[in-house]
C-alpha cells in the first residue's frame, strides 16, 4: 500500500468487516489500525471487537468515500439512517388510554378463543367424515 494513507472511517465488529470487504471487493486497498486494544474482549469472544480506524490511499479516497456513503457506513450531514427513521416513527404514536387497552385485550382474547374453537370443531368434523368413509 502507498505511504500516503488517509483516514476514512472508524468501525468495529461486523461493521468493520463489512466496510473492509466492500472496499476490497471494489479493488480499493485498505488498512485498519485499532484505536485502543481490547485484549480481554478478544480472549472471551475470539474476535477483536475494538474500534478500528480504516485508512485508504489518498488516490482512492474519493472512490472509497462514495462507496462507504453508498453502503451506509458514512452518514452525510442531515441524512437519517433507517433505524433513526423507525425510532422517529415509533415516537409519533401515542399510548392508548388504559380503558381502550383493556377493551382491545378482551376483544383479542375472545377472538382467539373463537378461532381456536373453530379449528377444533373443523378438525373434529373432518376426522368424523374420514371415519365415515371406512
Amino acid at each position: 500500500m502507498e505511504d500516503n494513507l488517509k483516514f476514512l472511517v472508524s468501525a468495529s465488529g461486523f461493521e468493520l468487516e463489512r466496510i473492509r470487504t466492500a472496499l476490497s471487493d471494489n479493488g480499493i486497498p485498505n488498512d485498519s489500525k485499532p484505536q485502543k486494544r481490547n485484549f480481554s474482549a478478544k480472549a472471551v469472544t475470539g474476535t477483536d471487537i475494538s474500534i478500528q480506524d480504516i485508512y485508504v490511499a489518498e488516490s482512492d479516497y474519493e472512490k472509497a468515500y462514495d462507496l462507504c456513503v453508498g453502503i451506509g457506513a458514512i452518514k452525510l450531514e442531515g441524512e437519517e439512517t433507517i433505524l433513526e427513521e423507525e425510532a422517529a416513527a415509533a415516537e409519533e404514536f401515542e399510548d392508548m388510554p388504559s380503558g381502550k387497552r383493556t377493551a382491545v385485550r378482551i376483544v383479542s382474547a375472545i377472538l382467539f378463543i373463537l378461532l381456536a374453537a373453530m379449528v377444533i370443531f373443523g378438525v373434529d368434523a373432518i376426522t368424523g367424515w374420514i371415519k365415515s368413509l371406512f
